[in-house]
């Protein structure tokens, strides 16, 4: 009964086509497709690429200081910025988010903090808000 949990039910991706080390501190906005599991730190907006199913996986030792745009989102490090999940986002007990998150599902696990608001959206539909800000900051 308690032991058949499902592993972060809906999400698809499984593979990680990119890893940022937890030694590694990237400034600029950073472009992803397919899987990036982030154990280090950006500073600057992470953007899924628009229309794919794409995973971020924030670890524990990993941090954000900017937005994240995703289709999946799990996250148990610190994010300072918006969090906007066309899909799933999952809150592990380290989380911290220090922003607004709008997601169509959520999971949040106890010890996960958010310091903002949480917004859930109906329906598969993309909005403005899932636009690219890496190359809209290119323009």
């Amino acid at each position: 009964m308690f032991g058949n949990k499902k592993k972060s039910a809906g999400i698809r991706q499984a593979r990680f086509a990119t890893l940022v080390a937890h030694d590694v501190h990237l400034t600029g906005n950073l472009a992803f497709s397919e899987g990036l599991r982030l154990d280090g730190h950006v500073h600057g907006n992470i953007s899924g690429k628009p229309g794919s199913e794409t995973l971020l996986v924030l670890s524990d030792r990993g941090s954000v200081n900017g937005n994240v745009h995703g289709y999946d989102v799990i996250i148990n490090g610190k994010i300072i910025g918006d969090v906007f999940a066309e899909h799933f986002v999952e809150l592990q007990a380290n989380a911290h988010v220090t922003g607004n998150i709008d997601y169509q599902r959520l999971r949040m696990d106890a010890g996960a903090t958010v310091d903002g608001k949480l917004t859930r959206r109906e329906g598969a539909s993309t909005s403005a808000a899932f636009a690219d800000p890496v190359a809209d900051a290119d323009a």
